[in-house]
């Protein structure tokens, strides 16, 4: 009695769960409707024979602009995942995925699928199942669809009718079906191996001679073991092929990688950890090849923007060393020229230099971005020397002779005076971005670096641009005013915006370093102002004792000051409103339904520190906020932070300011122009 009841719940609830299974089959088309990839499962077999099995296979289509991911998505993304709610003995094996393709957006390798795609799986059947019975398989899948600019989850029911029969395949069925395999990768029939050496990781894949490569690269479907936006170098070594990239994370033991071979085929191997033979013939990869519309659209940018950044707040001290030299030519022809060229020679090497430095560092792992330069307290600190020394040469104090002027040097040193200056600028004025910029240097993210770093000399060639026409354009020339006993006070004057660089680049350095390094600042630049103050007075003439006396002054006043600062403990309180940034924090704001003002800013960049005064900390815009319930964000970038700098990239961008706009419910933010004005957040809160 017990087992007919028994029985009939089983039965009963068989039916149940295949009744279920066919309501989802026929909402599984609406369940779909409005995600950007279409799902659709399908059946090689929709009669399977018990105690065998068919394959299913899961086609993709995603709309145009739209991919998927592979099962390892790379540095963003993640693969399809199915909840299955399949029949009693029926048992469905994990998917296969054919070869994706490697797609760089904003510095991040992605493992993508860009056309039309299927997933296969076997499905086996117990030879326990009665024929006739309906097997009919459902589950609900989820996976990422991405454009270059947005991310969305997407889920949908799908559901394909099966019934125990014979096994039969259709004609057609088969060939579908082959056609999707072969896009499969093909297991290799021997291990490769692997081994870290350093930051780098190599591999090793057992490939005959005549195995035909183009293009090729390396999927690893193990996670934390390569950075997989890094450079892939490929070489042939006999029968060997061996790769070498930069190495991320901490995985050992053995792992599983994809090579991608030519015409979209792959060879599935399986790394064991052991010594790799030595690097042989080069064999050209995608990093080889270079996208020359971008090249060019984005060294025009640089160009535009280093233009552009003549007029930007953070450039305004550098021009009072413009105008000096300019003065200083006289409009003669020949000194003008080469000062002008002089000028940028200066500003077009040290952006290449601080563009090489950046590529290179990148190159070994480091999370960085542009201005990285002035994210390190001892670059700030040998800047503000150099500041507070061109503020007393322009006041008189001592003469260098890159600036100083003398018949002898009135082409040498006219030279010299105009290098200097040009590479000070350049030093000063790039870690500001503006109109135009931020995208011309996101884009040396996904160049090689053969092609970014002219792009970095573009943006040096655009700062100087002003000075070079005047240096060869007689009319411009023509139009400045001829030397004479006024060029003294000018230049007197000029120190006055040199000097606030100095107190601002001061006031950096305290924003980035605790007391005690304030100390010993202070007690530096004790010395070199005693220095110079001392020279004047014994160039002036000025008695002994005035000296000694001015050295006891200074001696006590600056010691007593870096004394206290030595005294202070060493914590910075922090006194922002506003929420720290992160992405977890993120998406907490958005998960509220308000809108999030998410700005990206830094205590050395000036553009960022004039739209915060003049636009952000306004009182009109800060109670628009909090009428809208506006959640802010603050991403400090002053001393570097990996996490910042990826996000950086993700927008396109790899310096700040940067400043989104995320309304209520958007998939994806608004970036904001890098000047801002009250009006424009204010409309933004009330649209």
């Amino acid at each position: 009695m017990d087992r007919g009841k028994d029985g009939f719940v089983t039965r009963l609830w068989r039916a149940a769960m295949a009744l279920l299974a066919l309501v989802l089959l026929a909402l599984a088309p609406a369940a779909a409707q409005g995600t950007h990839i279409q799902p659709k499962l399908v059946a090689e077999s929709s009669a399977p024979a018990p105690g065998g099995s068919t394959a299913i296979a899961l086609t993709m289509a995603p709309d145009k602009g739209w991919h998927g991911y592979w099962s390892n998505g790379g540095d963003a993304g993640f693969g399809l995942q199915v909840e299955w709610n399949a029949p009693e003995g029926v048992t469905v094996a994990p998917f296969r995925y054919p070869v994706p393709e490697a797609l760089m957006l904003f510095g991040m390798m992605n493992h993508v699928y860009e056309h039309p795609y299927a997933l296969l799986a076997d499905v086996r059947i117990d030879k326990s199942v009665a024929p006739g019975t309906d097997l009919t398989l459902s589950g609900v899948a989820n996976w990422l669809a991405c454009t270059d600019k947005v991310c969305v989850p997407e889920k949908a029911v799908i559901a394909v009718a099966l019934q125990a029969g014979d096994g039969h395949i259709a004609p057609d069925e088969r060939g579908r079906f082959d056609a999707w395999r072969a896009k499969l990768p093909q297991p290799l029939d021997r291990a490769g191996t692997w081994e870290r050496t350093g930051a780098k990781v190599r591999f090793g894949v057992p490939l005959p001679e005549g195995a035909a490569l183009d293009d090729p690269h390396l999927f690893l479907e193990t996670q934390n073991l390569v950075d997989y936006a890094a450079p892939q170098a490929f070489s042939r070594n006999g029968d060997w092929i061996v790769i070498e990239t930069r190495g991320k994370g901490d995985a050992s033991g053995a792992a599983q990688g994809l090579l991608k071979l030519a015409d979209g085929r792959g060879l599935s191997v399986r790394f064991e950890p052991s010594a790799v033979r030595l690097a042989g013939d080069p064999i050209r990869t995608t990093s080889d090849v270079v996208d020359f519309g971008l090249f060019w659209a984005a060294l025009g940018g640089a160009i535009l923007g280093g233009l552009i950044l003549n007029l930007m707040p953070c450039v305004f001290p550098i021009l009072s060393l413009k105008a000096l030299s300019l003065a200083r030519s006289g409009g003669e022809a020949r000194a003008a020229k080469v000062e002008a060229l002089a000028y940028t020679a200066g500003a077009v090497l040290v952006c290449l230099a601080l563009g090489g430095l950046l590529l290179g560092l990148r190159a070994a792992g480091e999370q960085i971005g542009w201005a990285f330069q002035l994210q390190h307290p001892v670059s700030v600190f040998l800047l503000l020397l150099l500041a507070v020394a061109i503020t007393l040469n322009l006041l008189g104090f001592y003469e260098l002779p890159s600036f100083g002027g003398g018949q002898k040097l009135a082409s040498q040193g006219g030279a010299a005076g105009g290098f200097w200056t040009g590479a000070l600028a350049a030093f000063v004025a790039t870690p500001c971005s503006g109109p135009l910029l931020g995208a011309a240097l996101g884009a040396t993210l996904v160049l090689p670096a053969w092609a970014a770093l002219p792009i970095f000399g573009g943006l040096g060639l655009g700062l100087a641009l002003p000075f070079l026409a005047i240096g060869f354009i007689p009319a411009l020339r023509n139009r400045l005013p001829k030397p004479g006993p006024w060029m003294a006070k000018f230049r007197k004057w000029m120190a006055l915006p040199m000097g606030l660089t100095a107190i601002g680049l001061y006031w950096l350095l305290r924003q980035q370093t605790g007391p005690g390094i304030h100390g010993a600042m202070i007690l530096i630049l004790m010395i070199i102002l005693i220095g110079a103050m001392a020279h004047d007075w014994r160039k002036r003439g000025r008695p002994r004792k005035q000296v000694i006396a001015l050295y006891f002054l200074m001696l006590t006043f600056m010691g007593v000051s870096a004394w206290d600062e030595f005294r202070k403990p060493d914590v910075v309180a922090d006194s922002s409103q506003s929420e720290t940034f992160s992405p977890a924090a993120l998406a907490k704001a958005r998960a509220t339904g308000k809108p999030v003002f998410v700005y990206f800013t830094a205590d050395w960049c000036l553009s960022c520190k004039a739209n915060e005064a003049g636009a952000i900390d306004r009182a009109a815009v800060q109670e628009a906020f909090r009428d809208k319930g506006v959640i802010i964000l603050v991403g400090d970038w002053t001393n570097g932070d990996p996490v910042i700098t990826r996000t950086l990239a993700e927008h396109g961008r790899n310096s700040v300011p940067l400043y989104l706009w995320y309304a209520p419910g958007a998939d994806a933010p608004v970036i904001l122009p890098q000047i801002l004005t009250p009006g424009t957040l204010i409309d933004l809160v009330d649209g």
